[in-house]
Order: C-alpha cells, then sequence, then structure tokens
C-alpha cells in the first residue's frame, strides 16, 4: 500500500476503540497509515494515551461554530451529498433513541459532516488519498462520515458479520446488504461441507461474539452488576465530566431495558408450544437494528407485519412467530396480546425455543432479512424474503418486492415445498467464498491477528488489485 493511503476507522464508543487501537497498530506495523475517528471523548483520550493517530470528531466538528442560518447550511449539505431530505437519514437514531428533535439531529449530523471534511481536507493538503472503514450502521456518526467520503469519491468498507462463525462481509460503498448468493459456486469445498454438516448437526444459531452479552433474559440485564457499573461509570462522565458520548441517551437506555423485562414477564402468559398442526413461521428481527430502519424500512413496524400475514396466510396453516433472542421483551406486549386476541391463527412461542427445531416443523418462513432465512434454506425449507438480505438474489428463495406480493409468493412456497438441501450448498460455498474470517470486537491476540489480516487482505489489497 502506497505510505500516502490512510486508512480511516470509526470508532464511536469505548468497548469498539479496545479493540481498534491494537488493530490500528497491528496494521502500522506492517506498513499502513491508519487514523481512528473518534466519536467519543473517552475513546480519543485512549487513542491518544496509546500514541495511534486519532481524529476527536465531535470536538473536531464543534471547531467550526454554529452556522448563521443553520437551517441553509443543512440543506446545501444534504443537496451536495446528493441525499433526497433528511427524514429517512434520521430515522435510526429516532427509533433507537427515542429522538423526536429534528434541529438536534441536524445539529448532530452537521458536527461530524464538518469534522469528516475538515479531516479530509487536511488529507488532501498533505497529499494523502484515504479509504474509510466502519463497522456497518445507522448512527449518524457513520452515516455522515459515509456521504462525506462518497461526495469526494474516497470508498468506504462496511463491515458485518456473515452467515458462518467467526467470518463477516466487507462491502464496499453501499448500506445495502451485499448480494453474495446470486449464482452458485462451481464446487462445494470440503471446508464448506463440512461446515454446513455440522451446522445443521449442532443446531446452533449464528451469534457473532460481539453479541452474546444481548442473550440473555431482559430481566437479567436490568439486576446485572456489570451493566449497572457501566451505567454508573458513563453517567459520571456524561453529568459529571461533560464528556461527549456518541452512544450518550444512557437514561433512556435503561429506561428500555426495564420495559423490556416488564415486557418478558407479561409475555409469559402468551407464550405457546409448537403446535401439532402446519404452520408457517414468521422469526422476529431485532426492532432496532439497520437491517430494518435502514435496509428494509417497509417491514421497521413487525407487528404490523404479522397483522397483515394473519390475515393472508391460507387457512390451513397457522403463523407461528418467536421474539428475537437478543431482544426478548423489545415488542410492545399490549400489540402482541392485541394480535391474540383478534386472530386464533397466531402463535406466540418462548423465545428460547431452537430455531431449528421450528424451521423443521415449518412449511415454509417469512423473513424480512434475518439469518433465519439463510438457515431456512440449509434445510431446505421454502423461504419467502420481504426485504434486503445477502440471499435476496438466491434463486432458491421466494422473493417479495412488496408487502402485497407476500401472499402469492407465499403460496408458491407451500405448492412447492421442500427441497433437497445438497441444491442449497453450492450458494453457500459462494457466500463463503464472498466472506473473510475475523470478528469484530473480539480482543485476544490471535483473533486480533486474523482479524487485521483480513482488513488489509480486503481493503488494501483489494484496492491495489483494482
Amino acid at each position: 500500500m502506497s505510505s500516502s493511503k490512510t486508512i480511516l476507522i470509526t470508532t464511536l464508543a469505548e468497548y469498539q476503540t479496545r479493540f481498534w487501537i491494537p488493530v490500528a497498530q497491528r496494521l502500522r506495523t506492517s506498513g499502513c497509515d491508519v487514523e481512528l475517528l473518534a466519536f467519543d471523548d473517552r475513546s480519543a483520550e485512549m487513542a491518544v494515551a496509546a500514541g495511534v493517530p486519532v481524529t476527536n470528531m465531535y470536538r473536531e466538528g464543534l471547531k467550526a461554530g454554529p452556522s448563521p442560518d443553520e437551517r441553509k447550511a443543512f440543506d446545501a449539505r444534504i443537496e451536495a451529498y446528493g441525499l433526497d431530505g433528511s427524514n429517512f437519514l434520521f430515522s435510526h437514531e429516532r427509533f433507537t433513541f427515542g429522538i423526536r428533535d429534528s434541529a438536534a439531529l441536524r445539529r448532530r449530523f452537521m458536527i461530524y459532516a464538518n469534522a469528516m471534511e475538515a479531516l479530509l481536507d487536511r488529507l488532501a493538503e498533505q497529499g494523502k488519498h484515504a479509504v474509510l472503514v466502519q463497522e456497518l450502521g445507522g448512527f449518524l456518526s457513520v452515516i455522515s462520515s459515509f456521504y462525506a467520503a462518497k461526495r469526494r469519491g474516497i470508498r468506504n468498507w462496511f463491515i458485518e458479520p456473515s452467515f458462518f462463525r467467526g467470518r463477516m462481509y466487507f462491502t464496499p460503498d453501499s448500506l445495502a446488504a451485499p448480494q453474495v448468493m446470486a449464482r452458485p459456486a462451481d464446487e462445494v469445498s470440503p471446508k464448506v461441507r463440512s461446515y454446513l454438516d455440522d451446522t445443521l448437526k449442532q443446531q446452533a444459531i449464528v451469534i457473532p461474539k460481539k453479541d452474546q452479552h444481548h442473550y440473555s433474559a431482559a430481566f437479567r440485564k436490568v439486576v446485572n452488576l456489570r451493566n449497572s457499573r457501566r451505567l454508573a461509570e458513563k453517567l459520571w462522565d456524561q453529568f459529571a465530566l461533560g464528556k461527549h458520548q456518541e452512544f450518550g441517551h444512557n437514561l433512556r437506555h435503561a429506561r428500555v431495558h426495564a420495559a423490556m423485562a416488564l415486557n418478558a414477564t407479561r409475555l409469559k402468559k402468551l407464550y405457546r408450544s409448537i403446535p401439532d398442526a402446519r404452520f408457517v413461521y414468521y422469526p422476529f428481527h431485532v426492532p432496532a437494528d439497520m437491517a430494518l430502519t435502514l435496509r428494509s424500512p417497509d417491514y421497521l413496524d413487525q407487528v404490523a407485519t404479522i397483522d397483515f400475514l394473519l390475515r393472508t396466510i391460507p387457512d390451513t396453516h397457522l403463523l407461528v412467530a418467536k421474539e428475537h433472542p437478543a431482544q426478548i421483551g423489545a415488542i410492545s406486549a399490549d400489540r402482541l396480546f392485541e394480535l391474540a386476541r383478534r386472530f386464533d391463527n397466531f402463535v406466540l412461542l418462548p423465545p428460547q425455543t431452537n430455531n431449528y427445531t421450528v424451521l423443521n416443523r415449518s412449511d415454509a418462513v417469512i423473513s424480512v432479512n434475518s439469518k433465519s432465512g439463510a438457515e431456512a434454506l440449509l434445510l431446505g425449507k421454502p423461504v419467502v424474503v420481504m426485504g434486503d438480505a445477502f440471499y435476496s438474489s438466491c434463486p432458491l428463495i421466494y422473493a417479495a418486492d412488496r408487502l402485497r406480493e407476500v401472499p402469492t409468493r407465499l403460496r408458491e412456497a407451500l405448492r412447492d415445498g421442500p427441497f433437497d438441501p445438497a441444491r442449497g450448498a453450492p450458494y453457500f460455498e459462494a457466500a463463503w467464498r464472498r466472506s473473510f474470517p475475523g470478528e469484530l470486537y473480539i480482543s485476544d491476540a490471535k483473533q486480533l491477528d486474523t482479524f487485521a489480516a483480513s482488513l488489509r487482505a480486503a481493503v488494501v489489497e483489494t484496492a491495489v488489485a483494482g
């Protein structure tokens, strides 16, 4: 890699920075020029202490000061970035943090965009070219960095977990899902065949290690001593020391988790066992995930989606749903009880029910863009996909471009029935070949070596080859 090329890596919180610092150190040792873009004061301080080049994006953005006409400056920036207004741009933060104040969102966006523009100006003056690396996300820090880089023709690589344990995708210049299963591979490698066989044998869902702490009972998250201590530390930093935090909605976060614990307790009365009758399965998605807020916004209101499905599925089948095990209690208990009162063809399973058991018993699966859809393909089950998923273009699935197409596609899927799972293996091989070994935010030395090598191969060597 040329010494004039700089890898810019965004980091939004301390737990991320604890990972990115040793990754940056490894990349710098291999000859790469790396700079962290910290959207959190503590993260910037950590990087400085470790001797890793860093820009504090919030403090840098504040240097520009308020514009005499903030709304006019914002509208001009939005137009320069080729965006059609800001409502969709802000939708992830509104839903995740419950922010109603549009002016506050515009202000936050402009602070970060100003910081990114100033940073890119500095690199250009130094004769350096840049490449941007970010964990996939819908927060304004990520969005503003992405569009500022895009305006200047700077490549942005988004990192997200793949379907395969311990592997990830690097997607260039797009928030859309990487389409990795459109065409089958010419042959299936022993490694992939073994992985698929082991997955079916173990019947274990794919959980990135960085997200495993989410897969616990809602009540345990509230009473967890580590979480309580961390909340106290963040509140002290925020209100006593005036530290900026990208995820600074700490009290709301605590209230949301308390509400989830209450919801989870109430929903126990609604849970039923897997029915003996024929059924179609809808796995709930993580409600606040950008896979819904930005990739498939039509289906953000999942209860409304299920309401439509209950009114349109064949009367030969029940509709079985299950909460996402990482967000138990996140769906309104009142709305789910209302569905149960109005529809006798609705069954809600306990969230701890093994996903593969449900998939095996179902006649078809309806998914927005969940990994459960790919797991169903692995079992040879017909899948109707409604949203933007990494398997959306796989010829084995039944794609619906809009909600009203789902009933027709579902009837086709039920009519055709299951298929030989061996037909799916070449498509999973194709998806494997597009992935890289490594996981975000796993900080043991071996994993860090693996991740840094994959990032270099995906971001640096790909650019050189191109």
